[in-house]
C-alpha cells in the first residue's frame, strides 16, 4: 500500500486530497495545527505546526510504511495576507508578517521536504507544491502572500532537480477557492478566514472566465494527477478557472 503525508491537511483543498488520496487506496497522515473534524478513522493526524521540526518528524515518522519508504508528500498548509499592502505596514509590522508567512508558506515546505527526503528516496516517491496563481499574476492576494507562492513556484524547479532521479517534485496553483478556512496573518491581527469573509464567493466567481466557483475537491484531480505521472517533474497545474 502507498503512503502519504499531507500538511494542512484538515481542512481546504489539504482535506479534499487526503481523501482523494485515501479514495485511491493510499494510506494517509495529516500534520495540521488544527484538530480535524469529520475525517475518516482511517487517516491518521498527527496535530503540530508545519514549522515545527518536532512535530514534523513525528508525522514523517507515523506516515512511512514498514519498509521505511514514503510515496507522497503533498505540502498544502499555508496563510493568507488579506491583501495587505506593504507600503501601508510599518516597518516592525513588515518584518514579523514577512517571518511569519514565508515562515509557514515557505520554510514549512522546506523543513517537510528536508525531514521526509530519505524516506521519499527509499520509495522512489513524489511531492508536490501548493502554489497560487498569485505566484503567476496579481489580484489573488498582498504582496507578502504573492512572494511566498512565487518563492514555492522557484522551489519547484530546484527541488526537482536536487531530488533526481528518485523523487519527482511538482506543483499545483489553485486560484481563488470557496469552502476554506484559510487563516490570515497573527502579525497583523487577521483573525478572520476565509469561509467568513462576506461575499466572498461571489467574488471569486465574478473573477473567473469559466463563471464558476473552484471548490477544493476541484483541485485534487491534478494532485492525484501528479502523484501518478511519473515522468512529470519541476512542473505546476494552474487550477485556477
Amino acid at each position: 500500500m502507498r503512503c502519504a503525508l499531507v500538511t494542512g491537511g484538515a481542512s481546504g483543498i489539504g482535506r479534499a486530497v487526503a481523501l482523494a488520496y485515501l479514495a485511491e487506496g493510499v494510506r494517509v497522515t495529516i500534520l495540521d495545527r488544527s484538530a480535524p473534524e469529520g475525517l475518516p478513522a482511517e487517516i491518521e493526524v498527527v496535530t503540530g505546526d508545519v514549522t515545527d521540526p518536532g512535530a514534523t518528524a513525528e508525522a514523517v515518522s507515523r506516515a512511512v510504511s514498514p519498509e521505511g519508504g514514503l510515496d507522497l508528500l503533498t505540502a498544502c498548509a499555508g496563510v493568507f495576507d488579506y491583501y495587505a499592502r506593504v507600503t501601508e505596514l510599518g516597518s516592525e509590522e513588515l518584518r514579523q508578517s514577512f517571518a511569519e508567512i514565508f515562515g509557514i508558506n515557505v520554510y514549512g515546505t522546506l523543513l517537510a521536504v528536508n525531514q521526509a527526503a530519505p524516506a521519499l528516496r527509499r520509495a522512489r516517491g513524489a511531492v508536490t507544491l501548493t502554489l497560487s496563481t498569485a505566484a503567476f499574476q496579481p489580484g489573488g492576494g498582498g504582496a507578502l502572500y504573492a512572494g511566498s507562492k512565487a518563492a514555492l513556484r522557484g522551489l519547484v524547479t530546484h527541488l526537482a532537480t536536487e531530488l533526481a532521479p528518485r523523487v519527482r517534485v511538482n506543483g499545483v496553483a489553485p486560484g481563488g477557492t470557496g469552502g476554506t478556512r484559510l487563516g490570515g496573518l497573527a502579525a497583523l491581527g487577521q483573525e478572520q478566514t476565509a469561509d467568513r469573509v462576506p461575499d466572498r464567493d461571489e467574488r471569486i466567481r465574478g473573477g473567473n472566465p469559466l463563471g464558476v466557483l473552484p471548490l477544493p475537491e476541484d483541485h485534487a484531480a491534478a494532485y492525484l494527477y501528479l502523484a501518478k505521472a511519473r515522468v512529470a517533474t519541476g512542473t505546476v497545474i494552474v487550477s485556477g478557472g
